[in-house]
């Protein structure tokens, strides 16, 4: 194992091809698990196949638990540092429009953020690169490097630089925070599971009066048409706004509708958004930019989550939130995990004793997030029924009571110790459902 002096002396070049830990893709969860790394002394090596800033799908909006995961790494997330934060989540459907603060929990922030993805991860990598990881852009990694002789995974193939040249990078450990493509995943044989739902989003910007909105808005029901002919359209939408003279708007679908694998989800979009107000300026005229789509893997839909050498984070192993398709924060949280545990590992001699180490990843994860995500895909096999669906919005969105224990259900915020009737329940619930 390098040592923290051996990085920080300058005794190496930032190009040399070996390091301590290799972690793959400098989204959040990648940069997160860098960052974490880092900062113990260890020699980590963050590739990322895109060159900064880059887009990335995504809605932008970021609840109190990435918030949290933003905080414990020392990032500003004041609004002079460039954030926009909202008060909660205003939910729009059967007819009721209604604004649900974040709650207020000792063990979570009461406020949300967002920010564009572009600037986003590429601030969550420089704070990484501050902390000692090593960054190299333009770095597309095409599989994992074995050993012959016991098949475990010391490194990664690459091609990279402008001349897309091959090269080998070697250490002990690789983090795949890849991202949905999970190739490294695939490559070792990890398939999708094709018990666990998958979501598909696709969003776009527009220039927007409604840009300094202080709630996350979200669209249970998708209406085509004027009120009187209007009809219902499959998904769920959602209004961001950015804060600089823009709106992300967007909207998904689970493959739990039986529409899933028969939409043009970009005309879909634009079939939502023409009979909202024209005010709001949703239109053509005012987009920037085309709209992008991307898969959302869901409720660890790829498993196991350790396998010779690579751990897998956030989207790669299918880390995102069923019940509200947020990704970010538990790509954060599975970075830390994974990085804590790599820390562990490697503080002992390479062999059984640093494997069963990080052999308890996989557990510490399931531990986390197992109950909750069972849950959250009973949840998604509800209101993949379209009469479930609109009885819920019809009779619970005016209730404001059952409305507030949906929402710290749905983003994940409860107190685990203490906290109100609503929280020792979801606790209760979380702990008593398997985790599979």
């Amino acid at each position: 194992m390098t040592t923290g002096m051996a990085k920080r002396d300058g005794a190496r070049t930032d190009d040399r091809p070996d390091a301590d830990v290799i972690v793959v893709g400098a989204g959040p969860g990648g940069s997160a698990a860098a960052y974490h790394l880092a900062r113990t002394g260890l020699d980590v090596l963050l590739l990322e196949k895109s060159t900064f800033p880059r887009e990335k799908v995504c809605g932008d909006g970021l609840t109190p638990r990435a918030v949290r995961s933003l905080v414990e790494m020392g990032i500003d997330t004041s609004t002079e540092a460039g954030w926009l934060r909202n008060k909660g989540l205003r939910i729009v459907g059967g007819g009721v429009r209604l604004e649900l603060p974040w709650p207020e929990l000792a063990s979570w922030p009461d406020y949300g953020l967002v920010r564009p993805r572009a600037d986003f991860d590429e601030m969550l990598a420089r704070h990484a690169v501050k902390a000692g990881a090593r960054l190299r852009e333009a770095t597309s990694v095409t599989g994992p490097l074995r050993d012959e002789r016991t098949g475990r995974v010391i490194g990664v193939t690459a091609r990279s630089g402008v001349d897309r040249a091959p090269v080998n990078f070697h250490a002990p450990v690789v983090v795949a925070a890849d991202g949905n493509s999970a190739r490294i995943a695939l490559a070792l044989g990890i398939r999708r599971r094709e018990d666990r739902p998958l979501g598909v989003a696709v969003r776009r910007y527009y220039r927007s009066p409604r840009t300094n909105d202080d709630f996350l808005e979200s669209h249970l029901e998708l209406w085509e048409g004027r009120p009187r002919e209007s009809r219902l359209l499959p998904g769920y939408g959602w209004i961001f706004g950015m804060g600089d003279g823009t709106s992300n708007v967007g909207l998904g679908m689970l493959n739990t509708a039986t529409a899933f694998q028969n939409t043009d989800y970009r005309d879909l979009l634009e079939r939502w958004l023409s009979p909202l107000p024209a005010e709001w300026g949703f239109g053509e005229e005012n987009a920037l930019g085309p709209v992008r789509g991307s898969a959302l893997p869901m409720a660890f839909n790829r498993t196991p989550h350790y396998q010779d050498g690579v751990l897998l984070v956030g989207d790669a192993g299918g880390m995102v939130n069923p019940f509200n398709g947020e990704g970010i924060a538990y790509a954060m949280e599975s970075g830390r995990i994974a990085a804590e545990t790599i820390v562990l590992a490697l503080a002992r001699h390479s062999g059984p004793a640093r494997e069963r180490a990080l052999a308890r990843y996989p557990e510490i994860i399931r531990e986390t997030y197992g109950g909750y995500y069972t849950l959250g895909r009973f949840f998604v096999q509800l209101i993949g029924n379209p009469t479930v669906m609109g009885l819920g919005t019809r009779y619970g969105l005016p209730r404001q009571t059952l409305m507030r224990f949906v929402l710290k259900i749905m983003a994940n915020l409860t107190d685990p110790q203490g906290g109100d009737a609503a929280d020792r329940l979801i606790n209760a619930l979380t702990r008593l459902t398997p985790a599979s």
